[in-house]
């Protein structure tokens, strides 16, 4: 019997990665869609095919999609205009014939229009990939635990001793796994009442930056503290992380409109890092892992190997 396959988009960065190994694990074929020539930095995935693809291009988008059953595509935080980027990945493939677009937003999505930043982009996306013609499915995944492995997230715990954020020391907030979100994106595949679909996923446990904290400190073994930064700060840090893949007013920019949407993120009624798990796991029941036994899973060996620059 022939096994599916799915193509990924954005493969070489951690979600994309993360989609990779969780597909290959659940048996299907997957084709690896990057611009890199090695996406997986040495990692052996001889099953897996790799396809240069640039959504810009036609003829790129088209080929990367032909012959796919399915199609999985993560917004590039850097990329500009998210709604004409997944509208073009939707007509490509409603003209390969592909069965379904799962579109991972990276964020979560607002039920009305109107709230800054990425999230009014996730409201007009998802009117694009439902206009394309393409049968889709959206997951706004809230916010990711593999955050804290970059190099905006990582020197702070690892070298530093210090857990450093940008939220409120009461902000609560559903931190998720990479493998998760992916595993979700998986189980919407062969699901009907899926298609044309969109929902918030999160973590299952809500946590407060002092609990996120503790729960570091009983995985690495030494205590840990919350230290709280500015949204310029952390706007800065983390538009640095690009280092060459940005310049300088690339940086600049990204770096303004971080801490403009971290100050909105800090004070927001509506709660943007917040899910209803019971009603999450109601609709698509899957294991979800903890804090606490996703951070005893990684090394925090102070290094400065390069590390992504976003989770």
């Amino acid at each position: 019997m022939r096994r599916p396959l799915v193509a990924v988009f954005g493969a070489a960065g951690r979600q994309g990665l993360a989609q990779v190994h969780q597909l290959r694990a659940a048996g299907y074929r997957v084709r690896a869609l990057s611009r890199r020539t090695d996406p997986f930095l040495g990692e052996a995935l001889d099953d897996v095919e790799i396809v240069p693809a640039d959504v810009r291009d036609d003829a790129s988008l088209a080929g990367a999609v032909r012959g796919a059953d399915y199609v999985f595509y993560t917004h590039p935080l850097s990329a500009p205009d998210r709604a004409a980027w997944i509208g073009r990945v939707g007509k490509a493939s409603a003209e390969a014939g592909v069965k379904r677009v799962v579109w991972n937003t990276s964020s979560w999505i607002p039920d009305r229009p109107g709230d800054p930043g990425t999230y009014a982009g996730n409201t007009a996306g998802i009117n694009a990939l439902w206009r394309s013609g393409a049968p889709g499915t959206v997951f706004g995944s809230v916010l990711f635990m593999d955050n804290l492995q970059t190099s905006f997230g990582f020197p702070s715990i690892a070298r530093d001793g210090v857990f450093r954020y940008v939220h409120r020391r009461d902000l609560e907030a559903n931190w998720i796994c990479l493998d998760d979100v992916a595993k979700f994106m998986i189980a919407s595949l062969e699901r009907p009442d899926m298609e044309g679909a969109w929902m918030n996923i999160g973590g299952p446990e809500r946590l407060k930056p002092p609990e996120v904290a503790e729960r570091l400190s009983r995985a690495i073994g030494k205590t840990i503290p919350y230290e709280t930064i500015t949204p310029q700060e952390f706007g800065r840090i983390l538009a640095d992380g690009f280092g060459d893949e940005m310049d300088q007013a690339a940086k600049d920019f990204t770096a303004q409109r971080i801490a403009e949407f971290y100050t909105y993120n800090n004070t927001a009624p509506t709660r943007p890092f917040e899910v209803n798990v019971e009603v999450m796991l109601e609709r698509i029941p899957i294991e979800l892992e903890t804090f606490e036994s996703w951070a005893k899973r990684q090394d925090w060996t102070w290094s400065n190997k390069p590390r992504p620059p976003v989770g």
